[in-house]
């Protein structure tokens, strides 16, 4: 049994409550259930530690990455399941990623791009979520393209139709759904970025994140993070190697 000891647990969970925020802006990690109910693997992941530290478990919802960022100065949240990425890392500890994925772009199925490379040019438009792990990224890399923001991921493909932009960007499987749903779109081959997906801690409760990041390396030499993920039919989804 991992040893648990005063400071993590009022790190983690102060009041006998582990406040975990979920993300349902990126499906490859959480999902509603039918009956509204959150699962997917950043649910599980919530839930087996709240069982190893003992502790009630509270689900605070959100719609977008972004969003659960933002509300950490609010303290509404102890742990959160986030993308590494530099601005966050100033206030956040990450755990190592458990799961990797890619961020690509959507374009229409007669557009002349074939590869993401192709995409940072003058005049071209791209609606990105506001926040999310590859909005952070292509704000630091594009050169030359310019980002148009919407509130969530799903928005920004939401914009991306209605205002006939050149792309949307956003997380492989769930614009890839898109593109299983209407063949008028398409998803471009290559990544842009690997958005490493990790367990993140606010930077003043550092023994709760040492705990956090032994217990994501756990998990995923244990094969709970594969189980999970092929459980919620998630096989394509890349488990990140061992730190």
């Amino acid at each position: 049994m991992t040893f648990l000891n005063r400071t993590v647990l009022q790190d983690l969970a102060p009041e006998g409550v582990l406040r975990a925020a979920i993300n349902f802006g990126n499906p490859v990690l959480a999902q509603q259930g039918v009956d509204g109910s959150p699962q997917g693997i950043s649910v599980e992941l919530a839930k087996d530690l709240a069982r190893e530290l003992g502790v009630q478990l509270e689900m605070v919802t959100f719609d977008a990455a972004g969003k659960v960022f933002a509300a950490l100065e609010e303290g509404v949240w102890h742990v959160a399941f986030l993308a590494i990425e530099p601005v966050r890392e100033e206030q956040i500890t990450f755990s190592e990623p458990y799961v990797i994925i890619e961020g690509t772009y959507l374009v229409a199925a007669n557009s002349t791009y074939q590869h993401v490379h192709e995409l940072d040019k003058a005049g071209l438009k791209i609606a990105v979520g506001k926040g999310a792990a590859y909005d952070l990224f292509l704000s630091r890399t594009l050169k030359h393209a310019q980002l148009e923001r919407a509130a969530t991921s799903a928005g920004a493909v939401e914009l991306y139709i209605e205002q006939s932009l050149d792309a949307a960007a956003g997380v492989r499987q769930p614009l890839g759904k898109v593109a299983a749903d209407d063949h008028s779109y398409r998803v471009l081959d290559g990544a842009f970025t690997s958005i490493r997906q990790a367990m993140a801690v606010p930077q003043s409760r550092q023994a709760g994140a040492a705990f956090v990041r032994d217990f994501v390396e756990r998990k995923k030499a244990e094969g709970f993070v594969r189980a999970v993920l092929n459980e919620n039919g998630q096989t394509d989804v890349m488990v990140a190697s061992l730190a």
